[in-house]
């Protein structure tokens, strides 16, 4: 069975490498790499070793870097152009100073940041700010839009939630190259069974009687809300389960999005970012909640805590053994929690004071295996070859 072999962070100032011990018992930090972009996501392709780092803003511009040597040096693909690349222009002495050279991006200035990638079927994609779906054939070299989302007939009613209109969530189908999920904040869910070309939105909500407060991103009519925080699919041949944290709540869909289940019930609040699911068990999800949109965003009571269901978010237990029960105030992020391959199943977390903790035997206990990291923006793990 594959076991760990890094865990990827992503951070405000650049992308590290976390490289396991073989029983998961200690971590050595490399980093921070990617010239000191922020980094929203990164992915892996454990077959090749290769690593994938996106990111960027309003200062650099967009861009997805490229690793083939487990993280020594990384090569960027510059996606748009940034301030920078403006100030560049219009001073030699900063352009030799940065190094900077005038090479056209590619999608100039249609996007500002790289939000989320994932890599499967030989692709790798990518989701924007604001939103859009690329793909890459070549590693992450050359992309191309993905028309069939970008000219979807809602995209005029989409609207962008507190960090603006991004696809932050990609979710392909592991035997189906054609089948994929993503998630827009704050325009729900989008699905695809035609490798892109047309997508339907799957937002309703099969248990009508839950009512949302009235909130831009919580629509009301039988919808789940459209301000999906975090989405994952459940493992398993011939089913489609997907999970979500949504900024109203827990959401479990039994049948690829085309219905929503509420399965908050028993958590200490509706508001959350991240949410992981078991890579062999459809049943076994981990949350973390937060105290509220407007409260704070730290664990409720200031004592940190995930949760764990085994049973689809029937009911939930309280995990919390090695972790600050008291004086808490760090937020954790959408991309920021995740799962590897091994037995007992690890589970990972980073906050926003730049602290990861580490879950070897599936939330039981924890251990902070980094610390003093800067904002942690996203956590990812990658597998044994």
């Amino acid at each position: 069975m594959p076991g760990l072999r890094s865990v990827l962070v992503g951070t405000t100032k650049g992308a590290f490498v976390l490289d396991a011990k073989p029983d998961r018992s200690d971590f050595e930090v490399r980093g921070p790499f990617c010239d000191g972009w922020p980094i929203n996501h990164v992915a892996s392709d454990p077959e090749t070793g290769r690593m994938w780092a996106a990111g960027g803003g309003d200062w650099f511009g967009a861009g997805v870097f490229r690793s083939d040597d487990g993280g020594k040096t990384w090569t960027l693909s510059k996606l748009t152009s940034g301030d920078m690349d403006e100030w560049a222009a219009n001073d030699p002495e900063f352009a030799k100073m940065i190094g900077w050279t005038d090479t056209p991006a590619p999608f100039e200035k249609q996007f500002s940041q790289v939000w989320s990638l994932h890599f499967a079927h030989g692709v790798l994609y990518a989701g924007t700010k604001p939103a859009m779906l690329l793909a890459s054939r070549d590693g992450g070299v050359t992309w191309d839009i993905v028309n069939g989302l970008t000219d979807h007939p809602s995209r005029p009613d989409w609207h962008g939630g507190a960090a603006g209109l991004v696809l932050h969530t990609i979710v392909p189908d592991p035997a189906d190259a054609d089948r994929m999920w993503v998630a827009i904040s704050a325009a729900g869910v989008f699905a695809t069974e035609d490798g892109g070309k047309t997508w339907d939105r799957r937002n309703r909500l099969s248990n009508t009687d839950h009512v949302h407060h009235a909130h831009p991103a919580a629509p009301k009519g039988g919808e789940t809300g459209h301000c999906v925080h975090n989405m994952v699919r459940a493992p398993g041949d011939g089913i489609d389960v997907l999970y979500q944290q949504n900024h109203h709540g827990v959401f479990r869909s039994p049948d690829g999005g085309r219905s929503w289940d509420d399965v908050t019930e028993g958590l200490p609040s509706t508001f959350g970012f991240p949410i992981a699911v078991h890579p062999r068990d459809p049943d076994r999800i981990w949350t973390l909640p937060l105290n509220g949109d407007t409260e704070g965003r730290y664990p409720p009571d200031a004592s940190a805590a995930v949760w764990r269901s085994s049973d689809s978010g029937a009911h939930w237990e309280k995990c919390q053994s090695g972790l600050p029960d008291k004086n808490c105030f760090f937020t954790v992020l959408r991309q920021s929690m995740s799962v590897d391959l091994a037995e007992p199943v690890g589970v990972y977390f980073g906050t926003n004071t730049g602290s990861i903790f580490a879950s070897r035997d599936e939330g039981d206990t924890w251990s902070e295996v980094a610390r003093h990291l800067p904002t942690v923006l996203c956590v990812e793990t990658m597998a044994d070859a």
